[in-house]
């Protein structure tokens, strides 16, 4: 693999990315799809680490008037660049801008929300003072408070459109309004300790509303965010407002890596051998009808030496997935179980998100999981309108599902006996790893919670996610003349592999028997076909069979 290629790893400023030589996958056609046609106000929803800061980036040097000259050397080597057609560049630097970004407003409780709002206000005017030498008294007045952040709640919300209107009568053009994680304060106030939730709603949907919605200042405004906030929610004011989802087929490849961008990157960094390893672990987005793979996976990936980890995951907290799993429903266990097992689930999937139903509808919780990139579309379900198949997009993001399902249950001692529990199945202890898995069965798991083969399948899939940086787990997988139910496959041939079959009995009298029956399957069905494959050396087999709260480990 080459090290001459400098990797992006959290560079989201274009004219830093650009002139500090980091590799970059072009994206300026969405420049030109602007261009050639764009609607009053776009909104752009993707998940988190997907571009979103970086390409509004691009789009505020390519359009500002500011630094006309210098900004146009970015571009010079781009698609956009080297169009035939001119009259693309003709539009660059012919604008001025005004790029706010939202990301960062953090806050407790409602005042401190709108005083960061106001700190941000404060640093976007100051970027204009010029503008204050030709502004009336009265503006002056304004534009004033605004830098020094004493504007009233009334007054904010009218300080982007007052702002446009400023710039647009200085340069006699009228403005382009960017801007960036719209929704991050919506989301910051909704998990506050004290939620302030409707309180921020009416706020932005004023400010968003008088800045957006007949402004003869504008020229036309492009917004990013995770979610698209219910249209009656905050954006019953936008008439003229585009809303491109990840269900959406238009903009679908401007945010993340196309399959062809991927392999292109790997190429150029001498490392196109690692192509399937890459596609499992970080590929498997659906946006519209576009396959997508995760941008920040790919290129940390590619930074620490194409070893894969569950990088996006551990960027934040997971706060979503934690705090929506507090709740689950009968529904939402038994969906989550089959999406651990590789499966599909079907849902209706709604194009706007009302966070105070996330908890209450199953829709609006799989909605929520679409839109933020923890599962893909696959397809519509046929035959029914806005319902479709939904599904874990790739390895990477199964391991947060083991991980967080696992946690519900989890305390310190808990924690112990996983790791006792996974030590003695590997080593083939039967008799100490049945005792384990009976202990957590046990203390651990509610008694109406167990019951089916799928639930002790999604457990132990659970159960074992502790083990991802030495052993692949699949399930469901062919193998031989069947499929198993679980096998681990260790990244060292020399280590022991490991497969299980589940059984669930219906009476605890038939657990000696089903457990055996299970082993039987193993070596009938011929599992360990796939362990030759792979040249593992050593494989251990457990029949498991489950009733209720008791459990029947047999192995050899």
């Amino acid at each position: 693999m080459s090290l001459m290629v400098n990797m992006p790893v959290g560079v989201d400023d274009y004219k830093k990315l650009i002139e500090e030589n980091y590799y970059f996958v072009d994206k300026t056609r969405f420049i030109m799809s602007l261009i050639d046609g764009h609607s009053d106000v776009t909104l752009i929803t993707r998940p988190r680490r997907f571009g979103k800061t970086l390409t509004m980036s691009m789009l505020y040097y390519f359009f500002s008037n500011e630094d006309k000259a210098s900004n146009r050397a970015l571009f010079k080597d781009s698609y956009i660049g080297n169009a035939d057609d001119k009259r693309y560049m003709q539009e660059q630097g012919k604008y001025p801008v005004i790029f706010l970004s939202l990301k960062d407003i953090e806050a407790g409780n409602f005042d401190d929300m709108t005083q960061q709002f106001s700190i941000v206000l404060s640093e976007l005017y100051g970027r204009f003072r010029f503008l204050r030498d030709n502004l009336a008294e009265d503006e002056i007045a304004f534009f004033d408070k605004a830098l020094n952040k004493s504007l009233s709640n009334a007054e904010l919300q009218f300080s982007l459109k007052t702002l446009s209107k400023y710039l647009s009568n200085y340069y006699q053009e009228k403005v382009v309004i960017l801007i960036d994680e719209y929704d991050a304060p919506i989301q910051h106030a909704y998990d506050a300790q004290e939620t302030y939730y409707k309180e921020a709603i009416r706020f932005f949907k004023s400010l968003l509303g008088t800045t957006l919605k007949t402004n003869e200042y504008m020229k036309f405004s492009v917004m990013t965010g995770v979610l698209r906030i219910a249209k009656e929610s905050i954006f019953s004011d936008l008439n003229n407002l585009d809303v491109c989802s990840v269900m959406e087929k238009k903009y679908s490849d401007v945010m993340g890596f196309t399959d062809e961008e991927v392999k292109k990157l790997l190429s150029d960094v001498g490392a196109s051998d690692k192509y399937d390893e890459i596609k499992e672990w970080y590929d498997g987005y659906i946006f519209g009808n576009t396959a997508i793979y995760n941008p920040w996976s790919v290129i940390r990936y590619v930074s620490n030496g194409c070893e894969t980890k569950p990088y996006w995951i551990n960027t934040s907290a997971n706060s979503i997935i934690k705090n929506m799993m507090q709740n689950l429903s009968l529904r939402r266990q038994d969906d989550l179980q089959t999406l651990l097992m590789g499966k599909e689930v079907s849902s209706l999937i709604h194009d706007g998100v009302i966070y105070e139903d996330i908890e209450k509808s199953d829709d609006e919780f799989f909605s929520m999981l679409l839109t933020t990139g923890y599962l893909t579309q696959d397809n519509y379900e046929p035959g029914y309108r806005d319902f479709y198949n939904l599904k874990i997009p790739n390895k990477e993001v199964g391991s947060v599902y083991r991980n967080e399902i696992l946690d519900r249950m989890r305390n310190q001692r808990e924690v112990r006996t996983e790791a006792n529990l996974v030590r003695y199945m590997i080593e083939g202890d039967v008799l100490k790893f049945e005792e384990a898995l009976s202990d957590f069965v046990l203390n651990y798991v509610s008694f109406f919670d167990a019951g089916t083969e799928g639930f002790y399948h999604g457990m132990m899939l659970g159960l074992l996610a502790v083990l991802n940086a030495d052993y692949v787990t699949e399930s469901n997988k062919e193998s031989g003349y069947g499929r198993f139910d679980l096998a681990l496959f260790p990244n060292n041939c020399n280590n022991s592999g490991v497969v299980l079959e589940f059984k669930n009995a219906e009476d605890e009298s038939e657990l000696e028997k089903m457990a055996k029956e299970a082993l039987t399957q193993i070596d009938t069905k011929a599992y360990i076909t796939e362990f030759k494959k792979r040249t593992v050396k050593e494989i251990k087999k457990y029949g498991i069979a489950f009733c209720g709260k008791k459990v029947r480990v047999i192995g050899e």
